[in-house]
């Protein structure tokens, strides 16, 4: 059985456009965004898509409503593995200023792998959500076989693009998703192995990602992979 993947990260939004720490704060997409997004809607328009996966963030939401546009009729199945990253306390901040007051401690987060944010993710810990989301995926597929589009974020992507892509860890850490371009990919079934997630650390590291009151991680009863969080 080979399915297809159409993973795209979201369009543009207003702290992308401000460079803002975004995490799981909620803007909506710019007039650029739209744009974009109609962009991932013409590559996607002539392909055959069954199903659609995206986190429950506005942008997210969004960008996938625009592209399935052409696909009326698509099961949208909302799964907060594929979240943005949280960012904790950065949150808000500008990244400019944040990269001014502490260089260091900017390129450590921004770029490390281990090192969370206070409150907030590592990118270890966001690959630890990702991987399983793809391994459940897998499994779905070989029973109920068909195309799927997932609208995604630029941390969450990162881990799926090293998957299908063979990144080293180096190479997945540097890489930056455009928001105009969907990448397709291959699954066949029996053949693309997906690795088991690295030790994320302890659960107290789960424990202390700030949960701001407005947002609730969605459990989505539609959601035909086995329950999350």
């Amino acid at each position: 059985m080979i399915n297809k993947l159409f993973v795209f990260r979201h369009a543009e939004t207003t702290d992308n456009a401000r460079q803002i720490f975004s995490g799981w704060r909620n803007p909506t997409l710019t007039a650029k965004g739209v744009q974009q997004a109609h962009e991932v809607a013409a590559q996607l328009r002539s392909e055959s898509i069954q199903y659609a996966f995206t986190s429950h963030l506005r942008r997210a939401r969004m960008t996938l409503a625009i592209v399935l546009q052409a696909h009326p009729g698509v099961p949208v199945f909302v799964d907060d593995r594929l979240i943005e990253r949280c960012y904790g306390v950065l949150q808000g901040r500008s990244k400019r200023r944040v990269a001014k007051e502490d260089p260091e401690g900017y390129a450590t987060i921004h770029r490390g792998y281990e090192t969370a944010p206070l409150d907030g993710e590592s990118l270890q810990m966001v690959e630890a959500r990702t991987l399983p989301f793809l391994q459940q995926l897998k499994a779905w597929l070989q029973v109920t076989p068909g195309n799927v589009a997932i609208s995604c974020h630029g941390n969450s992507m990162r881990p799926i693009r090293r998957v299908f892509e063979h990144l080293s860890l180096r190479q997945m850490l540097q890489i930056e998703s455009p928001q105009d371009e969907a990448f397709a990919y291959t699954l066949h079934c029996h053949g693309v192995q997906i690795p088991a997630a690295r030790s994320h650390g302890s659960v107290a590291e789960w424990q202390g990602v700030r949960m701001p009151t407005r947002v609730k991680l969605a459990m989505d009863p539609r959601n035909p992979l086995q329950k999350y969080y």
